[in-house]
């Protein structure tokens, strides 16, 4: 292959280009952002690309999306540590809480802590060593198309003139990661192909995130992460997770559904923190200081694009990320769904069947990981008082109660404590979850609770 373009430099695209340099002669990241006066581009900057309106926001790198990383970037996980990043270990630093009771800890599952623009630059600056990446600024204006194939991309440069005419760059492989706002299915039909089905379930998402400031690492009384999981007595679901990171800083986020989005004022902000039932959050707000004003991000679905079910689909053309699949963000799915994404071009690639064939084999391997993570997140989604009115599937209350059952067993059982961690970490399936052996073991931590 001689040239493949990229479009976007968010994780996923920037994974997808370390990728793709093992099969092309030349790969070409284009990015509406200018990269090399991005205050992302400083180690200690908490600002994101305008590129990435959530990227003030908490994010999880999970251990699947940590391995992943290592994978194609050896070494990175100690450098990132190096820089700045914490590192946590899960049977020691981690607490997780349900309805205010502290989870049994288990294993020794590593997790990496961190703000969104400073895991974004250091992977950034690790995949652009990388010959033979080049970055162009600008912005893509559609697909180019030669017969039944995608074979470039029509750009204009940033802020140029609406009249500016775009110009072509040729390609062997279009690679869209430009995450869940997408043109694709517009780039799609006004060539006529056809449209790529997507599903949305409607969650009404609302989250704060602010950073806290101590040289106390025991100002959230030992742990380095915690999260917090609450279901009010009316049903409503509260959710509020930390995080020690660079920079001698904590990062808390907060969240609710529908009516109950955490208020944007600094007040506000602590007395939620204050009055979570996980005394973590109370800790942290009386050992530590806001620093900065409270960012405020709404997620209103999860949605999904089901390429997979596409008999047509031209060839050259792939999608990576949240242009394949966007779920609620609190489960932290995103970055380690990339990094799997990533993993799956590169066994097409290696296959033979890209760039010359359409991309079905690569769309139905990403499928098996879309799927678990929507099972993940929509099953416990469409639990939500408010989303009552919407369709359930074929045995949805049976694996909701089961569900319960197990996340309840989490708090005393060690072994299902794990199997849980790793169905979180995207290292195993949610019907890993479902098997006889764990349901009989949470159903004896129900009877003895």
């Amino acid at each position: 292959m001689r040239t493949a373009v990229v479009i976007g430099a968010g994780i996923a695209g920037l994974l997808a280009a370390r990728v793709l340099t093992e099969h092309a002669d030349e790969v070409v990241i284009v990015e509406r952002d200018r990269l090399d006066d991005s205050p992302a581009q400083s180690d200690s900057g908490d600002e994101p690309r305008r590129g990435v309106p959530q990227g003030t926001q908490m994010h999880a790198l999970l251990e699947a999306g940590r391995r992943g990383v290592e994978r194609w970037l050896p070494g990175f996980t100690d450098d990132f540590v190096a820089a700045g990043a914490v590192r946590a270990n899960s049977g020691r630093d981690v607490h997780a809480h349900l309805d205010g009771r502290l989870k049994v800890l288990v294993g020794d599952l590593p997790m990496i802590s961190a703000t969104r623009p400073f895991l974004e630059n250091h992977i950034r600056r690790r995949v652009l060593a990388c010959a033979p990446i080049t970055v162009r600024t600008g912005v893509v204006r559609g697909l180019s198309f030669a017969g039944d194939r995608v074979d470039g991309v029509r750009i204009t440069p940033t802020g140029a003139v609406s009249d500016t005419r775009p110009e072509t760059l040729s390609a062997d492989l279009v690679v869209d990661a430009t995450g869940r706002g997408s043109r694709i299915t517009s780039w799609l039909t006004e060539a006529g192909w056809p449209e790529p089905p997507m599903r949305r379930i409607p969650v009404d998402l609302g989250y704060a995130t602010a950073f806290l400031r101590t040289p106390d690492v025991t100002a959230a009384g030992g742990a380095m992460v915690a999260q917090s999981l609450t279901t009010l007595p009316d049903g409503r679901v509260r959710l509020a997770t930390l995080g020690r990171v660079e920079g001698d800083r904590w990062i808390v986020l907060l969240a609710g559904y529908a009516q109950d989005h955490p208020g944007r004022t600094p007040g506000e902000f602590l007395d939620r923190c204050r009055t979570d039932p996980a005394p973590v959050f109370g800790k942290l707000a009386a050992n530590a200081e806001l620093v900065g004003e409270v960012a405020m991000y709404r997620h209103p679905d999860n949605r999904r694009r089901d390429f997979h079910t596409l008999r047509r689909f031209p060839a050259g053309l792939v999608c990576v990320g949240d242009a394949v699949a966007s779920f609620n963000p609190v489960y932290g799915q995103g970055m380690s769904s990339a990094a799997q994404h990533a993993a799956a071009l590169a066994t097409a690639l290696e296959s033979g069947s890209l760039p010359g064939q359409p991309a079905h084999a690569y769309f139905k391997a990403v499928r098996r990981t879309v799927d678990d993570a929507w099972q993940t997140s929509v099953l416990n989604d469409l639990r939500l008082p408010h989303l009552r009115g919407e369709p359930r599937p074929p045995g949805f209350r049976l694996a909701a109660g089961l569900g319960d059952m197990v996340l309840r067993a989490t708090v005393t059982d060690p072994v299902v404590g794990r199997r849980f961690l790793d169905v979180m970490h995207m290292l195993a399936g949610p019907v890993t979850l479902m098997r006889p052996g764990t349901l009989l073991r949470a159903a004896r931590a129900s009877r003895r609770a």
